[in-house]
C-alpha cells in the first residue's frame, strides 16, 4: 500500500513538474502531461500484463521519447529535462512495487513451505511424450535424488502400481506422463492424503501448466520431492472416474481421433469442424441442464475441473484457480448451417467464446444425457461411455507439491485486465482493495 501511495505522490509531483516547464506554450503542455502518464502506465503494464508486455514497452519508450521532446521543444535545460526523467523513472519502479508484490502475496496465499520428503516413488511411463523420461534418464535422476522410481511396462496396470507404492510407504507419489496418467495416481494420493508430485513428462501436461509448473524443465520437477512448497486443490470426477482437467463430449471427442490430431491440435481442431458439425453430420444427441433451462443438442459439452479461460474448442485455455470447488461447464450448439463458417472463424481467432450457441457457466454437479454409446476425451484420451454421465467436484481432495523454481500460477492467474496495470489498479491498491491483477 505503500508503494502505491508513493507510485501515485511522485506520478502526480512529476506530472505537475512537467506542466510548470512547459507552461508557456499549451501545445506543450498537452503534449507532456500525455506523454508522461501514458509512459508510467506502460511501464506498469509491461510489468504486469504478458500479453501486451513487447507492446508496452515500445510504447513506454515512444512515450519517453515524447516527453523529452515536449521539454526540448520548450526550451528546457538538460537539468529539467534530468529531473522529469527521474521523476518518471521513480514513479513507475515505485508502481511496478506495489503490483508485483500483490501478485507476490496471492501466490504466497496458496502456497505453504513443507519440509522433502522421507520416501517419495514416481511412477513414470517411458513412452509418454515420444519416450522424454527416457531421453531425459529421468529414473536415473529420481535415484540420485533419493526417490524411488518404478517404470511401467506394456499391460501393467498403474492404479495398481500406485496403491503397491503407498502400500510400501511411500510419503508422496509422483507421475511421470500424460494427464491421463497423472490422473490415475492422483485419485489414488487422495484418498490416501499423501502429496502428489507433477512431473511434466507427456506431450502437453495441460495439468502441469494449471499448477505454475514450467514444463521445459521436467527434471527440475522432480525437486518437489525435496523441500518444497504445498497447496490443495480440487479434483473432478465422472461417473466415480478422477479426472485432472476435463472431459469433452461431443465433436472434439471424435476430432482426437484423427491421425493428425496429436501433431498439430489447434489446426485439425480448425479443418474438421466443417466435416463434423456439417449438413451431412448426424446429431450428437447431447443434452445437460443449463442454468436456464435445458439444452438439447449439444454439438460439445466440456465439463473441467474448475472454469478454463478457453481459447480454443479443444480446451487449449488455462484455469486461474483449481481451488474453486466448482466444474467448468462450456456447451456449444449450431442452430443454422451458416453458423458454422462463423465459428471456424472464432475457433481459429482464439476467441469461439463469442459465438451465439456458446454457453459457460459453473456448477458442483451434473448430468449429461445422450444416446446409448458417447464419445469422450477424459484428460484428452479418447473413451466410450454409457449416458447418463454423472460429474461432481471434489473440494481440496488433492495435495500437490511443486519445486521452490516453479511460479504455482496458471496463464490465466496473470490474464490481467489493462485497467488494473494503471492508475486505477493502484487507487484501488492505496484503498485496499485488490486491484485487479491477480484473477486466482
Amino acid at each position: 500500500m505503500a508503494a502505491a501511495g508513493a507510485a501515485l505522490v511522485v506520478s502526480l509531483a512529476t506530472l505537475a513538474v512537467m506542466v510548470a516547464f512547459t507552461a508557456e506554450e499549451f501545445v506543450h503542455v498537452l503534449a507532456s502531461l500525455v506523454c508522461g502518464a501514458l509512459n508510467i502506465s506502460m511501464v506498469w503494464i509491461a510489468a504486469t500484463n504478458r500479453r501486451f508486455r513487447v507492446v508496452a514497452v515500445v510504447a513506454a519508450a515512444l512515450f519517453l521519447a515524447g516527453a523529452i521532446a515536449s521539454l526540448v521543444l520548450a526550451g528546457r535545460s538538460d537539468i529539467a529535462i534530468a529531473i522529469v526523467v527521474a521523476g518518471l523513472a521513480i514513479a513507475s519502479a515505485f508502481g511496478y512495487l506495489a503490483l508485483r508484490w500483490e501478485i507476490h502475496e496471492a501466490v504466497a496465499a496458496r502456497w505453504h513451505e513443507v519440509p522433502g520428503t522421507r520416501h517419495g516413488v514416481v511412477l513414470v511411463n517411458p513412452r509418454s511424450g515420444g519416450g522424454k523420461s527416457e531421453r531425459l534418464h529421468l529414473a536415473d535422476e529420481a535415484r540420485r535424488r533419493g526417490i524411488e522410481p518404478v517404470l511401467l511396462e506394456p499391460g501393467d496396470d498403474l492404479r495398481a502400481l500406485a496403491e503397491a507404492a503407498a502400500e510400501r510407504g511411500a510419503d508422496a507419489l509422483g507421475m511421470a506422463g500424460g494427464d491421463g496418467s497423472l490422473a490415475v495416481v492422483a485419485a489414488v494420493a487422495a484418498a490416501r492424503n499423501l502429496p502428489f508430485v507433477c512431473v511434466p513428462a507427456g506431450t502437453r501436461n495441460h495439468f502441469a501448466r494449471d499448477l505454475g509448473i514450467d514444463r521445459r524443465e521436467v527434471v527440475t520437477a522432480l525437486d518437489a520431492f525435496g523441500p518444497a512448497r504445498e497447496a490443495t486443490i480440487d479434483l473432478a470426477e465422472v461417473n466415480g472416474e478422477v479426472f485432472v482437467n476435463n472431459v469433452s463430449l461431443g465433436l472434439y471427442a471424435h476430432i482426437i481421433a484423427s491421425d493428425e490430431y496429436r501433431g498439430a491440435k489447434p489446426r485439425t481442431v480448425a479443418e474438421r469442424l466443417p466435416d463434423v458439425l456439417g449438413p451431412d453430420a448426424r446429431p450428437l444427441g447431447l443434452t445437460v441442464e443449463g442454468p436456464e433451462g435445458p439444452i438439447a443438442d449439444a454439438e460439445l459439452i466440456q465439463v473441467s475441473n474448475n472454469a478454463y479461460v478457453l481459447s480454443s474448442l479443444s480446451g487449449l485455455g488455462s484455469r486461474a484457480s483449481l481451488n474453486r470447488g466448482t466444474l467448468g461447464v462450456v456447451t456449444l450448439s449450431i442452430k443454422r448451417g451458416t453458423d458454422v463458417n462463423r465459428l471456424v472463424a472464432l475457433e481459429a481467432a482464439g476467441h469461439p467464446e463469442r459465438f451465439e450457441g456458446w454457453h459457460q457457466w459453473t456448477a458442483s454437479q451434473l448430468v449429461v444425457g445422450g444416446p446409448p454409446s458417447l464419445a469422450a476425451a477424459v484428460d484428452g484420451e479418447a473413451r466410450e461411455w454409457v449416458p447418463p454421465l454423472r460429474f461432481a467436484t471434489r473440494p481440496g481432495a488433492l495435495r500437490v507439491r511443486i519445486a521452490h523454481g516453479d511460479s504455482g500460477v496458471s496463464p490465466a492467474f496473470r490474464r490481467t485486465p489493462l485497467t488494473a496495470s494503471t492508475l486505477v489498479g493502484l487507487t484501488r491498491v492505496l484503498r485496499g482493495k485488490p486491484s485487479g491483477i491477480v484473477q486466482g
